[in-house]
């Protein structure tokens, strides 16, 4: 008996952001490794956990595929970008990738409402969710980076940077958590 749940085409499409989540990870890693050879250990630690957390992602789809009776596929994985020249494409570069993964994810949600495959779409609303706070939390690092002089920052600021991304937390306060009495 067939107890695939999973359209082919839905399985290939979750496969794919399986993969795309590890992408993130090793972009993330990369960009974490060129922070701490610049002396930014705060900001390498902070992208070392935004790694974690992508790769977590990852098995987040893994999981839900093998669940439905479908079979993941791991594919080879891009290499990361090249080297940012400065904190600024750092951050530029972040903030695209949670842009890319966000249409890429969306996209998935169009393809579960075509397919009327509402166990998939519930599954893909924690994403869109935790895309939400992906894209704050990187906005916040290029407004923080902006707030400390951008890439004209003096090393007091930059240091003082570094030592907060350390400190900072994982989630973003997101506009649907907000209250009067906690904007």
């Amino acid at each position: 008996m067939n107890t695939k749940r999973l359209s082919e085409s839905m399985e290939k499409a979750l496969s794919d952001q399986m993969n795309k989540e590890i992408h993130a990870a090793h972009v993330f890693l990369s960009y974490g490794i060129w922070a701490d050879d610049r002396g930014y250990q705060g900001i390498a630690k902070f992208l070392f956990r935004h790694a974690q957390e992508e790769r977590n992602h990852s098995i987040k789809f893994m999981e839900y595929v093998l669940n439905r009776g479908g079979k993941p596929k791991v594919e080879a994985i891009p290499a990361p970008p090249e080297d940012p020249e400065s904190l600024s494409a750092c951050f530029d570069g972040v903030f695209r990738h949670e842009v890319d993964n966000t249409t890429a994810i969306y996209s998935i949600v169009d393809k579960s409402m075509e397919e009327k495959d509402w166990a998939t779409w519930n599954f893909l609303q924690w994403f869109v969710k935790e895309q939400v706070e992906e894209e704050t939390l990187a906005q916040d690092l290029i407004d923080k980076l902006k707030i400390a002089g951008g890439d004209r920052a003096t090393d007091e600021s930059l240091f003082t940077l570094d030592k907060a991304l350390e400190q900072a937390p994982d989630e973003a306060p997101l506009a649907q958590d907000a209250t009067a009495d906690n904007p």
